[in-house]
């Protein structure tokens, strides 16, 4: 029974039909459903043989993943057109914004927006939940290491991230850890309708999945994976994290030993059969966490960060004018710094480390990602880590102090506790 129902939900005509449904033409011809394949599996088969590396169980293995993650690629170059066809532009651009709630653009935007302009005590918990959600997630893709959905039936909308595995759906995690992660840790800290809290939060994290599906990128079971395995993390994470926050914020070592897994997370990371961009986008994860409790432990540290004089729940403060643009101020100049801090930092960290390697910066920036580029795989790690966690840290700390110096900050930024 469940074995029927895993590839009743991994069919990937299931999601070609879903695709249909929200007006994707889908325009394959004969050619490109068998022609390139054939050439595909021929040509990856002769690799095979002659490496002479290569089991018969595992050519075919490999040739069937190989033939799922590429057969669009090569029908789009061979045929310099798309096999499909947009009949619904609504459809289109809102699911485009979905797959963008999940997107790394999105995290550098919501995350420094919400210490900035709502809550921070919030802020800490919602980050420590959507990091260890999603570095589980990541780590998984690498560990099962199934493909996205084959093309065709499937066509891909965008292209971003095929080059990663799909079970589960990051994408679906993220779209439970985040939204309800903010419903979950305000419920009971302001005043609000909890109904309409739970309605925003599910068209959020519904949003997001279906315009995995529509997009081409998963298969309907890999983003049931994603919101059942998020959903379970969820129940011991939202209190665990609620009563390590103050932890993490008042003892050193603790806050140490978060810095250390996060370090030994990217080192000990799954290792994988080709290279994929998880790695790098753990990375990200997981520095901007320590980053921004590293920020919030010093401006605890310094007598900056202190209890509030009233308990919750707080009435929700909706901004007058004069606040409205202050918010705008904060948010532009701070983004503008983060935009910067990434910079310079990857310009200084990719210099340094090249230096140290004795290899050509500008040669390794612009050299192909793969297992075997051992150089380019470490450098790119520790500047994301030192950039991110940059970015972590000046969101928590060093930006609102230049707000208060020239001010605009937030003034219940230091009672959050």
């Amino acid at each position: 029974m469940w074995s029927s129902l895993i590839e009743v939900y991994r069919d990937p005509h299931l999601v070609a039909k879903i695709q249909q449904f929200f007006g994707v033409d889908i325009k394959y011809d004969e050619h490109d459903s068998v022609s390139d394949f054939e050439n595909e599996s021929s040509s990856l088969q002769n690799t095979c043989d002659s490496s002479n590396g290569c089991s018969s169980s595992g050519d075919s293995l490999l040739i069937q993943r190989h033939k799922d993650s590429e057969s669009e690629s090569q029908i789009t170059s061979s045929s310099n057109k798309k096999p499909y066809v947009i009949t619904n532009n609504f459809w289109y651009y809102l699911f485009l914004f979905g797959t963008e709630l999940g997107d790394e653009i999105f995290y550098c935007t919501f995350i420094p927006f919400w210490f900035w302009n709502i809550d921070g005590a919030v802020g800490r918990r919602i980050v420590l939940v959507w990091a260890t959600i999603m570095t589980i997630g990541q780590e998984l893709k690498d560990i099962i290491r199934w493909p996205r959905p084959s093309c065709p039936p499937v066509v891909r909308l965008q292209n971003k991230w095929s080059l990663e595995y799909g079970m589960p759906s990051t994408h679906a995690m993220c779209a439970v850890s985040i939204p309800f992660s903010v419903l979950f840790f305000t419920m009971n800290r302001y005043i609000y309708s909890f109904p309409a809290g739970c309605a925003t939060a599910f068209l959020w994290c519904t949003l997001i999945c279906v315009s995995r599906l529509y997009l081409g990128m998963h298969t309907v079971l890999d983003v049931i994976a994603g919101l059942l395995l998020a959903m379970l993390m969820m129940i011991p994470l939202v209190p665990l994290v609620d009563v390590m926050d103050i932890h993490f914020l008042t003892n050193e070592w603790i806050l140490l030993a978060l810095v250390i897994i996060s370090i030994a997370t990217i080192i000990y990371y799954p290792s994988s059969n080709k290279w994929t961009p998880t790695r790098g986008d753990t990375t990200l994860v997981v520095s901007v966490a320590a980053g921004i409790y590293v920020g919030a432990w010093l401006n605890f540290k310094t007598g900056v960060l202190l209890k509030p004089e009233l308990p919750p729940p707080y009435e929700i403060l909706w901004p007058s004018y004069p606040m409205l643009g202050k918010t705008v101020l904060r948010t532009t100049l701070g983004l503008c710094c983060v935009i910067a801090t990434k910079a310079i930092c990857k310009c200084l960290s990719y210099a340094t480390l090249c230096a140290i390697l004795q290899v050509n910066s500008k040669e390794l920036m612009q050299s192909e990602n793969s297992l075997e580029n051992k150089n380019k795989t470490l450098v790119d790690l520790i500047y994301k880590y030192i950039t991110c966690f940059m970015i972590g840290f000046n969101t928590v700390y060093l930006l609102p102090n230049v707000f208060t110096l020239i001010g605009i900050e937030r003034p219940t930024f230091y009672t959050e506790l």
